[in-house]
């Protein structure tokens, strides 16, 4: 999937480079009706019904990948704007629901499935989080929290690093009310490797 900004909106759309594109050789389809006997005919004629089969069902897969990928820019809108601290909460039960879709099917669409945007290239089930409460009664996502995280840590003095008690109650300042143990989850020795002045 490619997403891009055209005049001040996010588009998406499939990546014609990664589709395979399929069609009937008409030359096989006409020798149906051309066949030597009854058992040729009905050999085509089975091979032609199964090639069209295929054919309608990587179109209507492509169709479902298209509408499920522009629910998530949809809903993803601030993190495609501002990034990660942006992201906001979102489940396989609310594009299943936005696109009149079973959860599994949109499970299923988004494994292994990838948008190449301005901000890099994400699984599709990368924009999927789980919701944090915030104090004002809202919801945050669990890679903006991480995000929050990671800069705070990327912006501490290396020689006296911030306690995760300190960093849960500069979170808890912002509205996000979080256990010490999420904070933790993030290693700091990743974050300050990849800060270091040149």
């Amino acid at each position: 999937m490619l997403v891009r900004k055209h005049n001040g909106h996010w588009t998406v759309e499939l990546n014609s480079d990664s589709i395979p594109r399929l069609q009937i050789n008409q030359h096989y389809a006409s020798m149906c009706n051309n066949a030597r006997n009854d058992d040729d005919s009905q050999f085509i004629r089975s091979n032609l019904q199964d090639a069209k089969w295929l054919i309608k069902s990587l179109e209507s897969r492509n169709d479902t990948l298209l509408r499920v990928s522009r629910c998530i820019v949809e809903q993803q809108q601030a993190f495609f704007e501002q990034g990660e601290e942006y992201m906001k909460p979102m489940v396989l039960a609310d594009i299943a629901q936005a696109v009149e879709m079973h959860e599994s099917t949109i499970s299923r669409v988004t494994t292994q499935k990838y948008l190449h945007s301005p901000r890099g290239i994400f699984e599709l089930k990368y924009f999927f989080s789980s919701h944090v409460n915030t104090e004002g009664g809202g919801e945050a996502s669990s890679t903006a929290i991480r995000a929050l995280v990671k800069k705070l840590i990327a912006a501490e003095n290396p020689a006296k690093p911030l306690s995760d008690s300190k960093l849960t109650s500069l979170l808890s300042e912002q509205g996000i009310m979080v256990a010490r143990r999420t904070v933790c989850e993030v290693p700091r020795v990743f974050i300050h490797s990849a800060v270091k002045p040149a």
